[in-house]
């Protein structure tokens, strides 16, 4: 693999590992619910917060169609089922930061986790969607209101393994185009920690637009469920194992490079360094530790990072020029407390971490659970699946 193209000179300390992140000037702003709710958020002094959208079950990732609407998945809870849906968002209001009206384009579908739009060089566009057992697209036009025909399916994925009582099996899988007009699929773990029978498990794959030259660019990656390229340089967060213990192992942000090896189940990382889990000392592979990429930054154990986006020079928000912010959805044990937050990560000092938007958990009580981050006119959309709501953030 080669090596990051934006890693930083080094890592920081391990003292400086286990500190809380870059201390910030945070100040609290109260989003108030339909059903009488609030949550009470921390923001930097200058951003400003607003419900953008509420009332979904779980909605999970986003993206703007041809026409400049918002689309978001709901993947409905967190059974395996084939109640999800895709919303659209309209009429947004730049006063206020708030859609007027929500509407269900899709319906039906087996845990969407995941969607991208695709227009070909001949001008037809294609709404993509990731689902547990299957890619697939739909013909779209600008203004559409539902789809236009039956689903094409352009490649079939595992959709069993065990339930989240065991370490979770994995069922989303999350999507993104290169500039080459190529699907990048990442398919999770059927287990915690096992050696998978089928290739395509704990990898990330990528197919034509049309669904052919079907091939896997990465392995070893246990749950990498937030992808982003930034130029041509595709980025994933990734989850690790839950056996180690509550300081390993690091959940990661990944520079992924072709044919890499990220070495799960038997290599993890700790500290942000590559060590062989002992659970898999005798694995016939024998991935080396030493030779398993070393992740582009590293987050606390169980953080479990998800959506990212990137903040080039040219960002609304000088604060958050030249990297990238990751929403940390939070343990499954809220005890752990880790992650239920929002951290920017600088491109060129991935360790300066520092906390940009939290609140999400008080003490261990949950109350919500960010996935999703896309840039929107002048700021940014948040989507969290707790508290099935999208937040719109802008400077002030």
């Amino acid at each position: 693999m080669k090596k990051s193209l934006f890693r930083g000179l080094c890592f920081a300390s391990f003292f400086a590992v286990l500190a809380p992140l870059h201390a910030q000037n945070l100040a609290p702003q109260t989003l108030r619910f339909a059903d009488g709710k609030r949550l009470p958020l921390n923001a930097p002094r200058d951003v400003q917060i607003s419900l953008a959208a509420q009332g979904f079950k779980r909605p999970r990732f986003l993206a703007i169609g041809p026409d400049g609407r918002v689309f978001v998945s709901d993947l409905h809870d967190k059974s395996d089922n084939k109640r999800g849906a895709i919303w659209i968002l309209n009429g947004f209001n730049a006063k206020t930061g708030g859609f007027a009206r929500k509407a269900v384009y899709l319906a039906g579908l087996r845990n969407p986790n995941s969607l991208a739009f695709y227009t070909e060089k001949s001008g037809k566009s294609w709404l993509y969607v990731a689902q547990t057992h299957a890619l697939v697209r739909y013909e779209f036009q600008k203004g559409d209101l539902k789809p236009r025909g039956a689903a094409q399916v352009l490649a079939r994925y595992p959709d069993y393994g065990l339930s989240y009582k065991y370490g979770g099996w994995h069922l989303t899988r999350t999507l993104a185009f290169d500039s080459a007009g190529r699907a990048h699929v990442s398919v999770g773990s059927s287990c915690n920690a096992c050696l998978e029978k089928e290739p395509i498990r704990a990898t990330i794959s990528r197919v034509d637009a049309d669904g052919k030259n079907p091939q896997i660019i990465a392995t070893g990656l246990r749950n990498a469920v937030g992808l982003k390229f930034v130029g041509d340089a595709l980025f994933a967060t990734n989850m690790g194992a839950d056996h180690l213990g509550i300081d390993a192992p690091n959940d990661t942000l990944l520079q992924i490079g072709e044919n890499a090896d990220f070495g799960w189940p038997s290599v993890y990382v700790k500290n942000g360094k590559n060590y062989r889990d002992p659970l898999f000392a005798n694995e016939p592979k024998r991935r080396d530790p030493a030779k398993t990429p070393t992740p582009f930054a590293f987050f606390p154990a169980h953080s479990s990072p998800l959506g990212l986006e990137f903040f080039d020079a040219k960002s609304n928000f000088p604060a958050l020029r030249e990297g990238f912010l990751v929403a940390l959805h939070g343990s499954g044990f809220p005890a752990q407390k880790r992650g239920y937050k929002i951290v920017f990560v600088p491109k060129n000092a991935p360790q300066k971490q520092r906390d940009f938007l939290t609140g999400f958990q008080i003490g261990k009580r949950v109350l919500g659970r960010p996935c999703d981050i896309l840039k929107f006119q002048n700021g940014f959309l948040v989507t969290d699946d707790h508290r099935g709501a999208v937040y719109f953030v802008r400077a002030k």
